[in-house]
């Protein structure tokens, strides 16, 4: 029976572990932050990893940052934004979650698609593998190879990025089925890579009810206990409330997760979440990291970086005027589908000295005379990017009261096409122009898919997606605002303005000064004589940043302004 049993070891060269790492990878050359949630989604996990990795940039570190989303949709395109929040673009294509836009805002980075990724894409690449014959034969199992999957994209990562530390924030809540192998992935990858590698990060949620006048921890207790029954012992944790959290409740945090109380940090609601780094500068969060990390000997302070972020908080401390814009969309009730837009006029705002406020206007079922009511009171308004039919007669009415009004006007994507159909209506003469989006068969379809486009039937198959340059005409007012004849911007969208109606809509005074280098495709418009009606086909926004506003939101709220 030896015998047997001796000849069986020497065939089988099997053993449980499966550990890809890339080739030229070293231990230890890079490090991580893993950042999970508890008691419930929506905290805030990408503010805090942003900020805490904005801290590191710094201090000098170079830093990167990705996400794990566990549903199986192989990217975030096809979610409905009243479920998920907006689709932020990266300028390779992807299609990602909105903490993608978080990142870039706070750390300047452009990402692309090696930052991102969910269920869908990971067994996509898995089940691949399986058929390549990768897996040697082997029964492929959640553990190791689901696991070890996930640790490799992680490892690519810090490799390709080669960053001092790499930030992963796991989507979801500690308890959820589809996160639970993306946190089982983030111990092993502390189990391999050694403590002194791997920091921990838990945010959680200290109940403050109005009935009780108190903060309650219990539930953030209990959520830190199923973290730690999953096997991670955090290292530190931040603790989400509407005010700041006290001190007795962080030592009972402190005690029940055993993490040091200087390592429980309060992370209340602020005036801005560009408040949020100096908040954990402030608790000596990112020098305990440091510490714990080892990266002692890697800091070289960023003073110039530092002094122009301290000079940002300051004008957003110091806010004096204010202005109200109208936004006129269709998933008005979940702010978040607009969370990029939102940032792109803070920035504006904040680098003008303005706060500015936001009116609401779900443009379903409005009529020209509830848009004149709605609009009588802001100072500019947008049209924000969308897809389908719903409320797009609405957009339309609002789009034709600010060109006859002369309030300032911001059409993005889907507010670029409304404007084309509106100025084809009421100033060309063409009733019944339409988009073939929303009517197939219109008379006038002054917005349509391309040639090329309509040969493409898979859904997403035809969509303009991604960074594209545009050539801006010379002498427009949108070479103005962007001091170049050549520009780049992020673009998610399917259909153009028809090339077929170019000369009437541009007879009867519209210009369009951005297009494709070298093809018909329009991308910028604007009108002579009003003091803001700028439509553009791309999402300028995803472009805006703390630090360099977009030119067109910036344009935007000077005209506001007056």
């Amino acid at each position: 029976m030896s015998e047997i049993l001796d000849s069986v070891s020497k065939k089988s060269d099997e053993h449980e572990f499966y550990n890809p790492r890339p080739s030229g990878y070293e231990i230890g050359k890079t490090k991580f932050v893993i950042v999970y949630g508890t008691v419930m989604s929506g905290l805030g996990k990408g503010i805090f990893a942003s900020s805490l990795a904005k801290l590191f940039q710094l201090k000098g570190l170079k830093v990167s940052i990705m996400k794990f989303d566990g549903y199986l949709n192989v990217d975030a395109g096809t979610l409905n934004p009243f479920r998920h929040g907006e689709v932020f673009v990266l300028d390779d294509g992807t299609e990602s979650d909105m903490d993608l836009g978080t990142y870039e805002r706070f750390l300047g980075l452009n990402l692309t698609k090696k930052n991102y990724l969910t269920g869908g894409k990971l067994f996509w690449e898995i089940l691949n593998r399986e058929r390549e014959g990768r897996y040697l034969g082997r029964d492929v199992q959640f553990i190791p190879h689901v696991t070890g999957e996930i640790k490799r994209f992680v490892r690519k990562l810090a490799l390709s990025s080669e960053a001092d530390v790499v930030f992963v924030e796991i989507g979801g809540t500690v308890g959820d089925i589809e996160n639970n192998y993306f946190i089982e992935a983030m111990r092993e990858l502390r189990y391999e890579e050694g403590k002194e590698n791997v920091c921990q990060v838990a945010l959680t949620y200290v109940l403050n009810p109005g009935f009780l006048g108190e903060q309650k921890s219990k539930a953030a207790q209990l959520g830190l206990r199923a973290l730690m029954s999953a096997g991670v012992q955090p290292d530190m944790i931040a603790c989400r409330c509407e005010n700041e959290v006290i001190e007795k409740v962080r030592e009972k945090i402190s005690v029940a997760a055993n993490v040091p109380f200087s390592r429980v940090v309060s992370t209340h609601d602020v005036k801005s979440i560009y408040l949020i780094p100096s908040m954990l500068e402030r608790a000596r969060i990112d020098e305990q990291t440091i510490d714990l990390l080892g990266l002692r000997s890697r800091v070289v302070p960023d003073y110039s970086g530092r002094e122009d972020w301290e000079k940002y908080v300051q004008k957003i401390l110091n806010l004096e005027g204010e202005v109200t814009v109208a936004m006129t969309g269709k998933y008005t009730s979940l702010r978040d589908s607009y969370a990029s837009i939102l940032k792109a006029l803070e920035h504006a705002g904040t680098h003008l000295g303005v706060k500015v406020k936001i009116k609401w206007i779900d443009t379903t079922d409005l009529s020209f005379e509830d848009a004149a009511l709605a609009l009588n009171d802001v100072q500019g308004m947008i049209v924000p990017g969308a897809f389908g039919s719903r409320g797009a007669e609405g957009k339309i009415n609002c789009i034709k009261y600010a060109r006859e009004n002369n309030l300032p006007y911001l059409g993005l994507c889907y507010g670029f096409q409304m404007a084309v159909i509106e100025f084809a209506r009421n100033v060309c003469g063409l009733a019944g122009a339409n988009s073939s989006e929303i009517e197939k068969d219109c008379l006038h379809p002054v917005i349509d898919l391309l040639p090329e486009q309509q040969r493409i039937a898979e859904l997403g198959g035809n969509m303009r997606l991604g960074g594209h340059d545009v050539e801006i005409k010379p002498g427009t007012f949108a070479a103005s605002l962007y001091g170049s004849e050549m520009v780049r911007e992020r673009f998610r969208h399917r259909w153009e303005c028809n090339p077929a109606y170019l000369k009437q809509l541009e007879e009867k005074g519209l210009v369009f000064s951005g297009k494709a280098p070298g093809r018909e495709i329009m991308q910028v418009l604007e009108l002579k004589g009003h003091p803001f009606f700028y439509g553009t086909q791309a999402h300028p926004e995803f472009l805006s940043r703390p630090l360099k506003p977009s030119p067109p939101y910036l344009g935007f709220l000077k005209a506001v302004l007056g």
